[in-house]
């Protein structure tokens, strides 16, 4: 047959799909080998990613970025002139200035300064880079949650975890590369903060619970043994291979990808939440049996369990510290949920070796206004902050960060950063670096560009890095 003769018989949707079962048997391989791990860009600090995320949040001026200058403000607004170009979400911008009542202390050898609500957090205080300049484009908590987490404020994006999963894949054959634990009231940005977005759906962050089956219907029902379930997904993989080689559809291979781990995590899971082997000071140091503690000191402990395991990005969400009102109230008793088992899983990572591969974030979409927002003027004690992104803190630690140090400086009012701002795709920008991966170079094409986690922007803020 000369390639006259081929041409006129072989039309391009025929070459296409006859060549989709070779095509999809490739892709189907690539996603069921345990061994795919990627090559970061260059040399990497860290391995593993632990995101504390604060939903709602949490309010800078009392927790990490002491402002005694604003003692002689309280009660009055501020001059127009500071405040005529502020973006706020529920006050005027001539609401009166609120100075905290917290008390700063220096902590650790480095002397950086915590509230009195965060004396477990400050105990750690030489590990962690404290960031005291954040800032943010959105004003609004799922706005910003999308922009912390996605890189825009557009839904449909591939989240944070998504983007490290696909960049570097997981380490773990029996879990989840991407992990989420909640606690708290839950997220306001939910699911779309560990969407795997247009990437494929094997990049979606999976939600584990706390108790129970830590995924919902992951045992078997009542007569269903392991080896009927193994010949039921044999069957059901032989029918989806059919249907992938007749579309060369890539989700179809992410779905038989993703019956398997699933069929494997039915005895990994139930192993990862037995602590019977953990010792009883390390369950007494999170206060895992302690009724306030216990919820976030679980996620913590397991957090910790699961980079051990392999586990390449575990988001622990709690909510929410929107404090609009009863500011003193509501703050203890987040501080008083997370402060311990957070202090707690820096200070195990640290002691088991773990700290210098996993990367450590705190912090939340924005922070909180100097000035006061009063929501119920008849009810005692119930001042609170409106949403603040021009200025913010959060903190890292671990994986090639340099700890026991303070980047950026806001004014004495904590309106605006005087000193090294740093921007959320700089915050994206920065992390990816501690993996191995150059964010202008991890890229996935879709719709005819190529897009990235820190989208157009992002710089690595290098006082941050060892």
């Amino acid at each position: 047959m000369t390639f006259a003769d081929f041409q006129l018989i072989q039309t391009r949707r025929d070459f296409f799909r006859r060549c989709a079962g070779g095509l999809g048997t490739i892709a189907l391989a690539h996603l069921l080998d345990a061994e795919s791990l990627r090559r970061p860009h260059f040399p990497a600090k860290a391995k593993n990613v632990i995101f504390l995320f604060m939903e709602g949040g949490p309010s800078q001026l009392d927790l990490f970025d002491p402002k005694p200058a604003l003692q002689k403000w309280h009660g009055t607004p501020l001059p127009a002139s500071l405040t005529k170009d502020l973006r706020l979400a529920f006050i005027r911008p001539d609401a009166a200035v609120l100075a905290s009542p917290r008390v700063f202390a220096p902590s650790g050898r480095c002397g950086t300064e915590f509230s009195d609500f965060l004396p477990h957090t400050a105990s750690c205080a030489d590990d962690i880079c404290l960031i005291r300049s954040m800032h943010t484009d959105a004003f609004n908590h799922h706005p910003g949650q999308l922009l912390l987490f996605s890189g825009s404020t557009q839904f449909g994006r591939p989240t944070m975890g998504a983007w490290v999963t696909y960049g570097l894949g997981s380490e773990s054959q029996n879990l989840p590369g991407f992990v989420v634990l909640a606690s708290g009231k839950g997220t306001s940005g939910g699911t779309s903060n560990w969407s795997s977005g247009f990437l494929p759906s094997e990049y979606q962050g999976v939600v584990f619970r706390n108790g129970g089956d830590p995924i919902l219907y992951l045992s078997n029902p009542p007569g269903v043994s392991t080896r009927t379930q193994r010949v039921s997904l044999d069957v059901l993989r032989e029918l989806n291979e059919e249907h992938r080689a007749a579309t060369a559809d890539v989700e179809i291979a992410s779905r038989i990808a993703s019956y398997e781990l699933a069929f494997r995590m039915q005895s990994a899971a139930p192993e990862l939440l037995d602590f019977s082997k953990e010792s009883q000071q390390t369950l007494e140091m999170y206060g895992v049996n302690n009724e306030t503690t216990r919820p976030y000191a679980v996620n913590c402990l397991l957090a910790r369990r699961m980079v051990e395991r392999g586990v390449r990005f575990v988001m622990l969400a709690h909510a929410s510290w929107d404090d609009h009102a009863e500011l003193n109230k509501k703050l203890k008793q987040n501080c008083d949920i997370t402060d311990r088992p957070t202090g707690a899983l820096l200070k195990d990572l640290k002691q088991r070796g773990l700290l210098s591969s996993t990367l450590v974030i705190w912090g939340g979409e924005f922070g909180r206004t100097p000035m006061v927002e009063i929501r119920n003027p008849s009810q005692k004690d119930n001042a609170g902050r409106d949403h603040h992104p021009l200025a913010y803190s959060m903190w890292m630690a671990g994986g090639g960060i340099r700890g026991g140090q303070v980047v950026g400086k806001t004014d004495d009012l904590c309106m605006n950063i005087v000193e090294d701002p740093i921007h959320v795709h700089d915050l994206q920008a920065t992390l990816l670096h501690g993996l191995g991966l150059d964010h202008t170079r991890l890229t996935y094409r879709h719709l005819g560009r190529d897009f990235r986690l820190t989208d157009v922007a992002g710089n690595v803020v290098k006082k941050l890095l060892v």
